[in-house]
């Protein structure tokens, strides 16, 4: 390899995002790693996650929020903190983006931005039912952690990109004009998130 020239991709360490708040009142999961596809649940179970891009001023963290049923992105935002407002900022966005009209599960991990008071008052505002996995177990929010593995392979993770903006815009366009709209699915009939919601609304 050293004399054809090229190299392998190698991942970047990993940089820890779920802090256990040992302090955090307890809460059930909701879920139980039930991720399957399901047409009449569609806006009634969401699962969010945090993860980190690498750039030459920094960090720059991601929280999501993915419509279960329908593997679509329907709120996310970044920043280059890790505290609650990130995570609240995606939830604010998924409501405004989907507007529900009844009850919604909110399924994460025990980091502490999801057990906080104010996540949790957000939560009553919008009528959202928290749900966390247990501590240590990556499983339990596994379509989460699949998007950002996808995320993170299609964009490419080996160099950091040169400013926070620039991966912004980078992630606005990866899930606005390629993930939801565009990239297949399996589990959807090898559709994207867009193509398999307009075909159960059709």
């Amino acid at each position: 390899m050293r004399q054809a020239g090229p190299a392998d991709r190698t991942r970047r360490r990993r940089h820890r995002t779920t802090i256990p708040d040992p302090h955090a009142s307890t809460r059930p999961d909701l879920v139980l790693r039930n991720f399957q596809t399901d047409p009449a649940a569609i806006g009634t179970r969401w699962c969010g996650d945090i993860t980190y891009i690498a750039t030459e001023e920094g960090w720059l963290y991601l929280a999501t929020v993915i419509d279960i049923a329908s593997r679509r992105v329907v709120g996310w935002a970044t920043a280059d903190h890790l505290r609650t407002e990130l995570v609240a900022d995606a939830l604010k966005a998924a409501c405004r983006t989907r507007r529900p009209a009844h009850p919604v599960i909110f399924h994460s991990d025990r980091g502490c931005q999801y057990t906080s008071h104010e996540l949790a008052a957000l939560a009553t505002q919008f009528e959202i039912q928290l749900s966390v996995g247990r501590t240590g177990q990556c499983w339990d929010n596994a379509l989460a952690e699949s998007f950002f593995s996808t995320l993170k392979n299609e964009l490419g993770d080996t160099h950091p990109w040169p400013t926070r903006a620039a991966a912004h815009t980078a992630i606005f366009e990866w899930i606005e004009s390629w993930y939801n709209s565009h990239r297949l699915h399996s589990s959807l009939g090898y559709r994207s998130p867009a193509e398999y919601e307009t075909a159960l609304a059709a």
